[in-house]
């Protein structure tokens, strides 16, 4: 079967390690183009050593491109702010678009819990770094009980924070809550970023709260257990720091949560589950502590994947 052209906006960090992947990982996929700004690049130099055709013309120069013509779906590893015009253009030349910034213009996708929701959609959205990790988490969680409120925190190195991370912390948090409940299936869901400063840097560590009705305990171990080894699958480095823990909240020991108050409760009586995560990156470009970053491309390239398959099929 012939490969699928793609083509990647954005020449920094996530650009760069998705065409690495791309090239190295996917039978699926084929390098039709790599689109930056900054002539001077690693990305760029890195596309143009490696074969790939660029651009440092920015979206404009991608459309004038001919390899543009070949190319069926389109990433964009810019930021939220430059999404929207990004998103327009490639839309406009009837191309398929994969959006890995907090952007949210299209439907939400974390590839183990709707992935093969939204193949026919123009435009897709990865959520989030953050989302990526937990959010499976929390659907895991869910389908064996209610989840009525879902707190996610990442924790990542401030190395492995550049520019457009740093630039959208608003958006990270926006877009991640929203997708704990559109996709995770929680009644409210809270996002915080954390970005750490040690050094040496840490591997990204992720922590879940679910607070859910009571239920069996094993049923929900096993659960996130299935979860965690479905996006080991795509992201190898991805793995329970230590075992699922549960606290019971009774009516003689509610739990209070002011974040629920929207909904009327803001006394919780059931099971908090915390679920306790570790991303290590694959380390095609970026440092094995990236795993942020490294779950977004890893992410991405799994859903362009399924798309692609859908429209040749």
């Amino acid at each position: 079967m012939a490969r699928t052209k793609v083509a990647i906006i954005g020449s920094g960090n996530i650009g760069t390690d998705l065409m690495i992947k791309v090239m190295r990982l996917s039978d699926t996929l084929e390098m039709g183009a790599m689109v930056g700004i900054d002539p001077a690049s690693d990305g760029l130099s890195r596309a143009q050593r490696m074969g790939v055709a660029t651009t440092h013309e920015g979206i404009d120069g991608l459309l004038a491109m001919p390899e543009f013509g070949e190319v069926e779906i389109v990433f964009d590893a810019t930021s939220a702010g430059a999404h929207k015009r990004n998103s327009e253009l490639v839309l406009a030349a009837g191309k398929r678009m994969i959006d890995l910034t907090p952007a949210a213009i299209g439907p939400y996708v974390i590839p183990p819990v709707n992935g093969a929701a939204n193949l026919d959609a123009p435009n897709v959205n990865m959520v989030t770094c953050g989302g990526q990790a937990t959010i499976p988490i929390v659907a895991a969680v869910n389908r064996v009980a209610r989840v009525h409120y879902g707190e996610i925190v990442a924790s990542i190195s401030s190395k492995s924070a550049g520019p457009g991370t740093r630039a959208n912390i608003d958006e990270f948090t926006e877009t991640t809550s929203e997708a704990i409940t559109k996709v995770g299936g929680a009644t409210r869901g809270k996002a915080i970023i954390v970005l750490n400063p040690a050094e040496p840097p840490l591997i990204m560590r992720d922590t879940v709260y679910c607070l859910c009705d009571e239920a069996d305990q094993n049923a929900i171990r096993k659960s996130v257990d299935d979860m965690v080894a479905e996006v080991q699958g795509y992201v190898p480095g991805y793995r329970l720091k230590q075992a699922v823990q549960f606290e019971h909240f009774g009516s003689n020991r509610p739990l209070r949560i002011p974040e629920m108050a929207k909904t009327g409760q803001t006394e919780f009586t059931g099971l908090k589950v915390s679920v306790f995560l570790e991303v290590e990156g694959a380390a095609h470009y970026l440092p094995a502590y990236a795993g942020n970053l490294d779950i977004m491309t890893s992410a991405a390239l799994k859903t362009a994947e399924r798309i692609a398959e859908r429209m040749a099929a």
